[in-house]
């Protein structure tokens, strides 16, 4: 590697960051040997018009002006498009990490030539970066949205319903299980937000509308502290606004503004 790059650097489950002269927090730019020359790299995409390279690292470059962030806090400190970055340099270091040996036969793997694959030379078994989907719903009553804060929220933070898509089941069929599940109410006319990359550790966020279709909120207690109906006008804390989960519910609002004024 002959020209600078950006570095995500990981240490205990951090990255190391510097504030560039804007101000803004980035990541460390240099030469390898600048880095202390960082091994198994791995390539995983551009920032800021150079290439960005991520390592696991075990002692910390001598010399260079950094601190260690957790991927949460690049949320808000750096932006989307960094935390985009961030969070996909996690999700493929850990894949990595956690696929050095072969889960058939515990040969240890190599990364396959032009391909993000880890593979097995004695069985031949292949692994692949783990993607989990996970379906989020926000429920429109009238004008009213039901939001619910799960136990491991932020403190007076309600939030969309959110669950895993379990083995052999479709989106819609999620959609409608972990709503039952998680509150007890029936749902239909489910319709596709966006998407989002969530690395906390591997979810694909897949947002919905829906409207509801019957039944009382019965929070489940595993999951659910507390859900109810809210006014547009009258929301609790709600979560970060680079998070999909507060663009589902913004965009629910505008369009519920929309038909107030049609």
């Amino acid at each position: 590697m002959s020209t600078s790059c950006y570095w995500l650097l990981r240490h205990e489950n951090r990255l190391l960051t510097i504030d560039d002269p804007t101000g803004v927090t980035a990541f460390p730019f240099g030469l390898p040997h600048e880095l202390d020359n960082p091994t198994d790299a791995l390539l995983i995409g551009e920032w800021q018009g150079a290439p960005c390279y991520a390592a696991d690292i075990d002692t910390l470059p001598a010399g260079l002006n950094a601190e260690l962030t957790p991927v949460r806090a690049l949320f808000g400190l750096a932006g989307a498009e960094a935390f985009a970055l961030a969070g996909r340099a996690t999700q493929l270091l850990d894949w990595q990490r956690n696929h050095r040996f072969c889960g058939r036969c515990g040969t240890p793997t190599h990364m396959a030539a032009g391909e993000r694959v880890m593979t097995c030379s004695a069985c031949g078994l292949v692994a692949y970066p783990r993607i989990s989907p996970a379906v989020m719903v926000l429920i429109r009553r009238g004008e009213e949205l039901l939001l619910a804060r799960s136990p491991h929220f932020a403190p007076g933070v309600f939030s969309a319903l959110a669950g895993f898509v379990e083995a052999g089941e479709t989106l819609e069929q999620c959609a409608a299980r972990e709503v039952r599940e998680e509150v007890g109410i029936e749902i239909t006319n489910l319709r596709y937000f966006h998407s989002q990359s969530w690395p906390f550790p591997n979810s694909l966020m897949l947002a919905f509308f829906a409207d509801y279709a019957g039944g009382e909120i019965t929070p489940e207690p595993s999951e659910i502290e507390a859900a109810d109906w809210f006014l547009p006008s009258a929301l609790p804390l709600l979560p970060a606004p680079l998070s999909i989960a507060r663009q589902l519910i913004d965009a629910a609002c505008i369009q519920g503004s929309g038909r107030d004024h049609a």
